[in-house]
Order: C-alpha cells, then sequence, then structure tokens
C-alpha cells in the first residue's frame, strides 16, 4: 500500500489537501504536526485512509466521501460536517456541531461532544463515547445518533425522523421529542452501531430512545407555544 506523510509545521496544509483530491490518490496518508489547522483532510472523496497525529481546528473532514480518516486528538467546529459515506473517528474529543447536516457514513467521537453535535443530520450515524452538549440532534432529520454518555438540555428539539439512543442522562428533552419504547429492532440496529464505533461490550438495553412525537409536522394553533 502507498503511504504519503504530511508534516504540516513543514509543508501548507493546501498541499496536503490538494494531494487529497488528486484523481489517483490511493493507500495511506499520515498527517503529523497539524497543531490544530482548520479544514484538515476536506472533501476527500477517495477510498484512501488518512491519519492525523494530533490536534484539528475547525471543519476536519467535512464533506468526507468514501474515505476513512482517524483524528489522533481533538477537534474543533464542525468535524464531519456534510459528510456523505466512509467513516470519520476522532479519538479525543469535538467542539460544537459535529456531524452537521451530514448525509451519510460513520463518525466516531471517542470522548465528548459539545453543544448542537448532530444538528440537522440527514441520515449520517454518530456514536459518541462521552457526553454531548445541549441541543444535540437539533432538527435531526435522518440517521442515528448513540450517546454512552450524558445529554444536555435541549436534545432531539424539532427532531424529524431521526432515532436516538443515550445510556446516561438526559437532562432535558426539546420540542415535539420524547422517550419511545426499545423493541428488538432498535436492540439489534444499536447493538450493530456501537460494534462499528468499537463498543460492542457495551448492552443495548442499558439505552433509551428517543425521537418524534410527530407533533409539530404542520401547524397546529394550540401548538403555537412550542414553536
Amino acid at each position: 500500500m502507498d503511504t504519503m506523510t504530511f508534516d504540516l509545521s513543514t509543508t501548507p496544509l493546501r498541499e496536503l489537501n490538494c494531494a487529497l483530491h488528486a484523481p489517483d490518490v490511493c493507500g495511506e496518508v499520515i498527517v503529523d504536526n497539524p497543531a490544530g489547522a482548520h479544514s484538515v483532510a476536506v472533501g476527500v472523496d477517495a477510498p484512501v485512509k488518512v491519519t492525523v497525529n494530533g490536534h484539528v481546528g475547525y471543519y476536519a473532514a467535512g464533506m468526507n466521501q468514501r474515505a476513512e480518516i482517524v483524528i489522533n486528538g481533538n477537534a474543533g467546529t464542525g468535524v464531519g460536517e456534510n459528510m456523505m459515506s466512509g467513516t470519520v473517528v476522532v479519538k479525543g474529543n469535538a467542539s460544537q456541531s459535529a456531524g452537521a447536516t451530514a448525509h451519510g457514513g460513520l463518525l466516531v467521537i471517542d470522548g465528548d461532544a459539545a453543544a448542537r453535535c448532530g444538528i440537522s443530520m440527514k441520515g449520517v450515524d454518530i456514536v459518541v463515547g462521552g457526553n454531548v452538549g445541549h441541543n444535540s440532534a437539533f432538527m435531526a432529520q435522518a440517521g442515528r445518533l448513540v450517546v454512552r454518555g450524558d445529554a444536555a438540555d435541549g436534545l432531539g428539539d424539532s427532531i424529524y425522523e431521526a432515532r436516538i439512543y443515550v445510556r446516561g442522562d438526559v437532562a432535558s428533552l426539546g420540542a415535539d421529542c420524547i422517550a419511545k419504547p426499545m423493541g428488538e429492532e432498535h436492540r439489534e440496529e444499536l447493538a450493530g452501531l456501537l460494534k462499528a464505533a468499537g463498543f460492542g461490550d457495551d448492552d443495548p438495553g442499558d439505552y433509551t430512545r428517543y425521537g418524534s412525537a410527530r407533533e409539530l409536522y404542520h401547524f397546529h394553533v394550540d401548538n403555537s407555544s412550542a414553536y
């Protein structure tokens, strides 16, 4: 397998991203010393493996397609934003809006995720090893969010058809988000997500499922206070 190494302490970020956008890119790419750089490994559309050794800034791995990207550190705002497919793994913590508007693929955050994790998600699977901040899964339209820790206030506010699984405590649910029964279908779905994210030892029975009460799909004057 071909391996390319980029040291961002001496190589411009543009050179890395240009290489990742080359039509014949393949194999493995190693990125050293990112030092919190923004937009690391964005817009990759190839089945390449990218390993980033260090912390990254805003929008790392945004718009990802097909690539497997591992960040051995923390990630700033919008990691995996608008990703379409592939896998993005953050070995540390993630700042706000992780996986925002993402359409597909798997985003794994081993640590905690800050506010608005999975905001407006449109089909991505997100698994968070720790806690999530307030308004996570706000207006989540499709996909699955798994939280192995706790969720802060406003979880699932104005949610559509996404599914949320939380093992810990939820400070409060947002508008139109309710706890739902955990059927066999959901336990199997959750078990598969946990295994794919490297948390296969978890018992799906320890989780609670949340989703839309479907009361806000259409305006009704009796619900006006909830809008």
